[in-house]
């Protein structure tokens, strides 16, 4: 019966230790539907620059649909400006998605995406402590390198930074998002005049422009959604940031024509100004110069009277 007991634990340590490579060894089963999830979320925080945050109350299928039709009509108009100003920019708004996602599980995925690093070092957020490191006895040697966002390296890295992030206080009830591929400030104030119009100011489409818009399956699932916040390039904003951002006159690159156009003012006042003291300092001379000259003329030479 012992020689039994050891080849069947010999054969289960063999299996764990020859797993496959495109399944490794993983401290959540990657075939439940919540490790599913964690993985798309992970995925979508690592590639979507700019995210919207709402909180949504119980919509249901037929308000969701109506808003994602109204949306996407706006995102086509705005991918319709950007080529009628002549920017020559890839249209993003089949690849802007509106979807509902689990808030735990959301919550999660941002501890990893925000936290973890590859390394074996965790990024420090306040108030956050360490845990405990474990002696390589304690880990397989298997898993012990492995860092894929289901492994027990990760799980374990992130387990004490759970409500250090700035969104912790927003990920609570029914949450929904809106990413995007790309920081576009015309499709983000689009988004925003179709879901937040009242919170964000940004003006609403008219009845005139598009009935549709103010139907009253969308107009009563526009009522059961909150403006969070958003994040974007890794940074939280608040209403006042995403508004900012979104009235960025045309877009990206007038973002970059500002800087530059301040970066060229700056330069100029600054040689302004040491042109100025060079100035300042040539006229103080020359005025002494010719102050000396006098008092030389006036001073009697020697020997005369």
């Amino acid at each position: 019966m012992a020689a039994i007991a050891t080849s069947s634990i010999d054969t289960s340590t063999t299996a764990v230790l020859r797993h496959p490579p495109s399944q490794p060894p993983s401290h959540r089963r990657p075939e439940e539907r919540r490790s599913q999830l964690l993985r798309q979320y992970t995925s979508l925080l690592r590639t979507a620059p700019l995210m919207v945050l709402f909180q949504h109350n119980n919509l249901q299928s037929v308000e969701w649909t109506a808003i994602r039709r109204e949306l996407n009509q706006a995102l086509r108009k705005a991918d319709e400006q950007q080529v009628a100003e002549g920017r020559n920019l890839p249209p993003i708004a089949s690849r802007i998605k509106l979807q509902i996602v689990q808030t735990g599980i959301f919550e999660v995925a941002l501890r990893i995406v925000e936290c973890f690093r590859p390394n074996g070092q965790t990024a420090r957020l306040s108030g956050a402590v360490d845990p405990p490191k474990q002696s390589s006895a304690e880990i397989p040697d298997d898993t012990a390198s492995l860092t894929h966002d289901l492994s027990r390296v990760v799980h374990d890295s992130i387990m004490n930074h759970k409500g250090k992030h700035e969104l912790s206080t927003l990920l609570t009830g029914p949450l929904a998002i809106i990413s995007f591929p790309h920081v576009s400030p015309e499709h983000l104030k689009a988004s925003l005049s179709i879901l937040s119009p009242k919170t964000t100011k940004f003006s609403a489409p008219t009845r005139k422009a598009n009935p549709g818009y103010h139907d009253i399956t969308v107009q009563e699932g526009l009522q059961k959604l909150m403006f969070l916040a958003a994040r974007v390039d890794g940074e939280v904003f608040d209403i006042d940031g995403t508004k900012w951002i979104g009235s960025i006159e045309g877009g990206m690159d007038g973002l970059r024509v500002q800087l530059i156009a301040a970066l060229q003012s700056m330069g100029s006042g600054i040689a302004s100004a040491l042109e100025g003291a060079s100035k300042s300092l040539y006229l103080t001379l020359e005025s002494r110069r010719s102050v000396l000259e006098a008092e030389e003329k006036d001073t009697p030479e020697k020997g005369e009277l």
